[in-house]
C-alpha cells in the first residue's frame, strides 16, 4: 500500500512517498504552497503517477499536545484538499520533525543555506516513516 505524505508550510509543501509495501518512506520533492491552483496541479500529477491509497498530512502540535495557530492552518489546508481529492487524508503528529530534518541534513553534510527545499521533503519523510512504523 503506497502512501503519500505532505509537510504543509506557508511557502513550500514537502512531499514524501512510501514504497509499495508501505514500509519505507523516502523524500520526494517540495511544491510551492502558493498559488493554490499550480500546487493542486502538481499534487494531482503526483497522485496520478504514484497512485497512493492514502495521504498523510503532518499536524503540528505544541509540546503539551495542544493545537495552535499552525495546526489551524493545516486543518484549513486539509479541508481544501478534501474538496478536490477523493483519496483518504489523515493528519499525523509532526512534533519536532523539522528539528529532526535539520539534524539529518546537517549530518549528511548539507549546509544550512542549501537545506530549505530538502528540509521540507525530509520532514515529510520523517512524518511518513513515523506513521508507517506505528501501523506495522
Amino acid at each position: 500500500m503506497r502512501i503519500l505524505a505532505l509537510d504543509h508550510g506557508t511557502v513550500r509543501v514537502g512531499v514524501a512517498v512510501s514504497d509499495e509495501l508501505g514500509m519505507i518512506a523516502r523524500p520526494l520533492e517540495f511544491i510551492p504552497a502558493e498559488p493554490w491552483e499550480p500546487f493542486l496541479v502538481r499534487l494531482n500529477q503526483l497522485l496520478a503517477e504514484l497512485q497512493p491509497e492514502q495521504i498523510i498530512v503532518g499536524l503540528p502540535r505544541n509540546m503539551d499536545g495542544s493545537l495552535g495557530p499552525a495546526a489551524e492552518k493545516v486543518r484549513v489546508f486539509v479541508a481544501k484538499l478534501r474538496e478536490t481529492i477523493t483519496i483518504p487524508i489523515r493528519t499525523w503528529d509532526e512534533r519536532l520533525t523539522t528539528v529532526q530534518a535539520q539534524r539529518m541534513l546537517h549530518q549528511a553534510g548539507h549546509k544550512a543555506k542549501d537545506q530549505k527545499g530538502k528540509m521540507d521533503q525530509t520532514a515529510a519523510a520523517i512524518i511518513l516513516q513515523s506513521y508507517l512504523d506505528s501501523v506495522s
